[in-house]
């Protein structure tokens, strides 16, 4: 579509194009794209993340001394999640919704290129695990927003450490959003 507008438009230029008119045509396509609709985690996504993080109904240690409950929940009512904190089913769930609100509005803010809907779970399935300043502060978010999929799909597999080691865990969930987000719909 995009060389059909210059193809035109070099026919009403009589031709050729300078490079400032070509730079204010980018400009003019840059600007009449549309804004990518703010986007929500499928039901598939959602199960995806469950999948990774087993229901826990008292607060337990993740194994690098972050305390969690629920479906992964760190923060619960807006207080770090301690040792000796319980919830019922409900809370969890209810925890669970908020923190999706914040991963999804956190991907929603950083990335700035089109994404369908299975590259979309996938990155707030990996941002649920890292939290928001690691994927905001990511090589593979800045390789993203350069239209580089490939390259940002490797960077899955940079987040498979919990202090300082492999997890096995980690390289598992990482290869499932990686294939995720590798796969067109």
């Amino acid at each position: 579509m995009t060389k059909a507008f210059f193809d035109e438009a070099r026919i009403i230029a009589g031709g050729k194009l300078t490079q400032k008119q070509v730079d204010t045509l980018n400009k003019v396509i840059t600007d009449l794209t549309p804004v990518q609709a703010v986007k929500k985690l499928s039901a598939s996504g959602i199960k995806l993340i469950r999948s990774f993080e087993s229901l826990e109904l008292e607060a337990y240690d993740d194994g690098v001394g972050v305390w969690t409950i629920g479906f992964g929940t760190t923060i619960a009512n807006g207080v770090k999640v301690k040792k000796g904190d319980v919830c019922t089913l409900e809370q969890a769930v209810a925890y669970m919704t908020n923190d999706l609100k914040r991963f999804e509005q956190t991907v929603n803010s950083a990335v700035t290129v089109p994404l369908n809907q299975n590259q979309y779970d996938a990155l707030v399935s990996l941002t649920y695990n890292i939290g928001q300043n690691a994927f905001n502060n990511s090589t593979l978010l800045k390789k993203l927003n350069t239209k580089d999929y490939k390259g940002a799909a490797a960077q899955f597999d940079v987040w498979n450490k919990a202090g300082g080691k492999v997890m096995k865990g980690l390289v598992n969930r990482r290869a499932v959003e990686r294939k995720l987000f590798e796969t067109l719909i």
